[in-house]
């Protein structure tokens, strides 16, 4: 398709009307101004770039996956005294030689621990880890202050079996749903937005590095379904634009489907709002009043996650959609129509 039948060369009054508007109010009055779809070269280039960067980071930088998936030994130490994690980490180090996977703080006031993970250890290398620390931050505390749990590799490989299993159930939930809502093109666009959503957000998480936990799985999930809405509720008022597109020489299917894009951007934008807030602040909460690293990886991943499924709703779903209809021979004739309709206007005119 030729850039002349781009939605840039409506003819329309109210068209070119709504281009003198400021940009609130072409936000607001969601009358089709903005040309989303007819610069969807420029957002497949985008998404393209984000793509490549996200699956570059997960091939070469992988995920650091937290003991609940690679199994391992988890020592907790009270916060008291001249406790911190750059202390305890070096007690563990001179003790067996070696340095832990991971240490954090967890929790404020008297309840705050720090959490000490590394591969899973012996009992003589346990209990020589335990009496280490109990000596090394005397009398504030001892060796019966300290604790440690095992989670063992093959439970790992069971949680990690279950979360495959669980995001296959998704997608294909989303896919049988998908399909009998919408016609074929909009299954395959809707489908391929949620995919896109997967691998980008996979991809942040992969490069800002924090652990992958069962925690980060739920809200994976919860994320994803997050998109599939979003892509619904843009693709219903499509369906209502295209519904007689056929019947009028006065828009294209590209232009009718822009205008869609339109009049539920504004909703698109309030509910990623509306869904963002909560988020940053579970984000505040976890990170800087109670240090617990399961809230912190469930927030950024659905913070992220939201994000990047409204941009693949607004900017990739509908794009896609229409570049699959533009092979449609009806959908070419009725462009052809339209087109040829505004040249005779303007011969005329």
């Amino acid at each position: 398709m030729s850039e002349k039948h781009e939605p840039t060369q409506w003819a329309d009054a109210d068209y070119v009307a709504d281009k003198n508007q400021s940009f609130f109010s072409r936000l607001y009055s969601g009358t089709g101004a903005f040309d989303i779809i007819g610069k969807r070269r420029m957002w497949y280039v985008i998404s393209a770039i984000m793509m490549l960067i996200a699956i570059l980071s997960i091939a070469i930088r992988g995920f650091t996956f937290g003991i609940d998936f690679e199994g391992g030994t988890q020592i907790s130490v009270p916060v008291r005294g001249s406790v911190s994690t750059s202390e305890v980490s070096k007690v563990f180090s001179d003790t067996l030689g070696k340095a832990p996977e991971a240490v954090q703080q967890a929790g404020t006031g008297e309840t705050a621990t720090i959490q000490v993970r590394t591969e899973t250890l012996t009992v003589a290398e346990t209990g020589k880890v335990l009496h280490a620390l109990g000596n090394a931050f005397e009398p504030a505390v001892s060796a019966a202050d300290v604790s440690s749990s095992d989670v063992s590799s093959t439970w790992g490989q069971e949680i990690t079996k279950k979360m495959l299993i669980a995001l296959a159930v998704f997608l294909v939930v989303a896919f049988i749903y998908i399909t009998i809502r919408f016609d074929k093109e909009m299954s395959v666009a809707a489908m391929a937005s949620l995919i896109f959503d997967l691998v980008v957000t996979a991809g942040i998480y992969s490069l800002v590095g924090w652990e992958m936990t069962p925690a980060t799985v739920i809200g994976l999930l919860t994320i994803l379904g997050f998109s599939v809405y979003d892509t619904v509720v843009v693709f219903d008022k499509v369906e209502e634009n295209t519904r007689s597109v056929f019947a009028t020489t006065r828009r294209t299917y590209a232009e009718q489907t822009n205008l869609a894009v339109n009049q539920t951007l504004m909703r698109s934008i309030n509910t990623t709002v509306i869904s963002v807030l909560p988020i940053i602040a579970l984000m505040v909460v976890a990170v800087w009043m109670l240090g617990v690293g399961t809230l912190k990886d469930l927030a950024l991943i659905q913070l992220v996650g939201v994000v990047v499924g409204t941009y693949s709703s607004v900017f990739l779903a509908s794009p896609w959609l229409v570049s699959m209809k533009e092979l449609n021979a009806d959908v070419k004739r009725h462009t052809a129509k339209v087109l040829a309709r505004r040249e005779n206007k303007k011969v005329s005119a």
